[in-house]
Parts: C-alpha cells; sequence; structure tokens
C-alpha cells in the first residue's frame, strides 16, 4: 500500500497551511475568548469556499469528492495552527444527511451556510430514535444542528430542541461548551452501529488534527531547544532534553501514519476500518496531549505562564480527544473487536 504523499496531496495541504497561516493567528484566539463564537464569520465561509467542510462529499452536494486521506491531510493543518470551528462536526453532518437522503440539507453543511455542533452525551442515552438526558454541548454557539455520536451510534439533532441551555467557561480559548438536557429529542438519521461510516470520518478527522497539534508542539519545542542557551550553550545539546525530543518525535509521526493509514481503510471500504479509526484515535489524543505537556514542560518556567501559547495545544487536545469517545474510551472497543 502506497502512503507516501502525492503531489496533488502535497499541493492541498500547502493551501490548508497558507489559509491557516493567514487566518489562524493565535493572538485570535485570545481576543475572541469572550465572543459567543471562537470563529469568525468570515473565517468560516472562507474555509467553507475552499472546500475544507466538503472534500470528501460527494459532488452532488458540492462536495469535491476526493478521499478521506485527503481530507485528513487539510484537518492536519487545521490541528497545527488551532485555528478554531466545528469543523469535524460539519463534515460528518454533511456525511449524515448525505446517507440519509437529505441532499439539500447536506449540500448546507458543506457550504458552510448551516452549521453543526457535536453532543457528548455525557449522561444520555438514545432510546428509539430519541435522546434523553444531561448531555454536553461542544462548539454549538452558531449552530443549528448537532452531531451526537459514541458507542451506541450517531445521528443529528436540532439544538433548538434542548432545553435548560448554559454555557460555561472552556480551558480552551478556541472552544464553547454548554452543559444541556434533552427531553426526548428526536435523533435524525440515527445508525444505532458504532461502525457507521461517519463515526469512522469522525474519529479519523478528529484524529488528523490531533495528529496536526503532536507536530506542532514538537516542532516548537524542537526550536526552543536550539535556540535557549543556558550556561553559554544550547538546553538542546542535553541528553534529557534530546530524549524527551525524540520521543516527541516518534509520538508525532505514530499519530500522522496511524490516522492516514485508517483513512485509507476508511476510503477502501476494508473491514477493519473501526479497529483502525478507532486506534488513531487513541493513538493521535495520546500524541497530541503528551506532546504538549512535554513542550510545556521543556519550555521551563515561561511554559507555564498565560502569556506564552504553548499551553493552547494542550487545551486544544484535551478538547479534540473527548469527540466522538475519548482516546482511553476506544481501548476496551478495539479488544472486544474480532481479530483477524
Amino acid at each position: 500500500m502506497e502512503m507516501s504523499a502525492s503531489q496533488e496531496q502535497l499541493e492541498l495541504a500547502a493551501a490548508a497551511a497558507e489559509f491557516c497561516a493567514e487566518y489562524g493567528a493565535l493572538s485570535g484566539l485570545r481576543e475572541r475568548a469572550d465572543a459567543p463564537s471562537a470563529v469568525e464569520p468570515k473565517v468560516w465561509h472562507a474555509a467553507a469556499e475552499l472546500g475544507f467542510l466538503g472534500l470528501s462529499a460527494p459532488e452532488h452536494v458540492g462536495g469535491q469528492g476526493l478521499r478521506l486521506e485527503d481530507h485528513a491531510l487539510v484537518f492536519r493543518e487545521l490541528g497545527k495552527s488551532l485555528l478554531p470551528g466545528p469543523f469535524v462536526a460539519g463534515v460528518v453532518a454533511a456525511e449524515l444527511a448525505c446517507q440519509g437522503g437529505d441532499a439539500q440539507l447536506g449540500a448546507r453543511f458543506v457550504d458552510g451556510s448551516t452549521r453543526a455542533g457535536v453532543v457528548n452525551a455525557v449522561g444520555a442515552g438514545v432510546d428509539a430514535s430519541r435522546l434523553t438526558g444531561a448531555v454536553q454541548l461542544v462548539d454549538a454557539a452558531d449552530a443549528e444542528w448537532a452531531v451526537v455520536g459514541g458507542e451506541s451510534g450517531i445521528g443529528l439533532i436540532r439544538v433548538a430542541d434542548l432545553a435548560d441551555v448554559a454555557w460555561v467557561s472552556c480551558i480552551d480559548p478556541g472552544s464553547r461548551i454548554a452543559g444541556a438536557h434533552a427531553a426526548a429529542v428526536p435523533v435524525l438519521y440515527w445508525a444505532a452501529s458504532a461502525s457507521h461510516p461517519a463515526l469512522h470520518i469522525a474519529r479519523v478527522l478528529a484524529a488528523a488534527q490531533l495528529a496536526g497539534i503532536a507536530e506542532r508542539a514538537l516542532a516548537i519545542t524542537a526550536e526552543h531547544a536550539k535556540t535557549r542557551i543556558q550556561f553559554g550553550r544550547p538546553i538542546g545539546v542535553n541528553q534529557a532534553v534530546k530524549h524527551r525530543c525524540a520521543d516527541m518525535a516518534v509520538a508525532a509521526d505514530a499519530a500522522l501514519q496511524q490516522t492516514l493509514f485508517a483513512a485509507v481503510t476508511v476510503s477502501e471500504g476494508h473491514p477493519d476500518a473501526e479497529l483502525q479509526t478507532r486506534a488513531a484515535k487513541f493513538i493521535a489524543g495520546r500524541a497530541a496531549i503528551e506532546n504538549s505537556a512535554s513542550a510545556i514542560h521543556l519550555h521551563g518556567g515561561m511554559g507555564f505562564t498565560y502569556e506564552h501559547d504553548i499551553h493552547l495545544y494542550l487545551e486544544r487536545a484535551h478538547v479534540l480527544n473527548q469527540l466522538f469517545g475519548s482516546g482511553a474510551a476506544q481501548l476496551g472497543p478495539i479488544l472486544a473487536l474480532p481479530q483477524p
């Protein structure tokens, strides 16, 4: 299986990186920390126009019909830049709408005119396509819909159907969190399966962002190790620092390779897709969190200050890791899957 990126994929990733460099300044996260939505409307619509929400969507809903690994390479760049916005939810919502036969709604998700957030059903369950219990809303401030997905299945709900929505402060300035209550809320296009293609896509794209975070944390730390001078020499010459950076490099590469491999299995319709996407979510989540934590440590005292940007990567990693089942939550189902 050929895993190296093609020229077209490299150009796609480069275009995404250029967009993120223009619109993804970390100073913007801090400036909009108290805004209702973390992403500016102009940024959201510009990203949609570039196809960030529809690269792998069918052409009849305005998508480009590319493979999931192409989409993952773009989301890797979103992770590197910490560009805020419910991008994973938008892609997954479009997939659910298309598979449910609602091409019109799918097209609105693809062009960004309709947004979707994510529901973490931490204290709720779905019975007979109805969601009941306490839920957590993620990045749904401007959303009409929300994707509810987990071990019991995946589907869409209308945010307006939730009651007692209470927004709370989030450790990540690029995310918005709210508690809410669902009282037999209808779930559209509900698929009672943990191996639904939409869940595979959700895990892969979340993992791609996490892999990007792991890579960026490594790059920032490696540069710091080369330029931070103590006792007349760079701290990177010290074995303890070098070994930690090497561990970070291995973790970041493993996260990327597993994520891309998982994307290929989804694109190919391989029966191993559930195992590989779960593994990607676990490996990438662990890499992003541990690399970001190591980056803070290796920056010394300045790394623990609010003014330094390095903590932003750890905060986003924790939020992404919880979407569609935390990394740790993937282990039990992985072990329970039939072994080849």
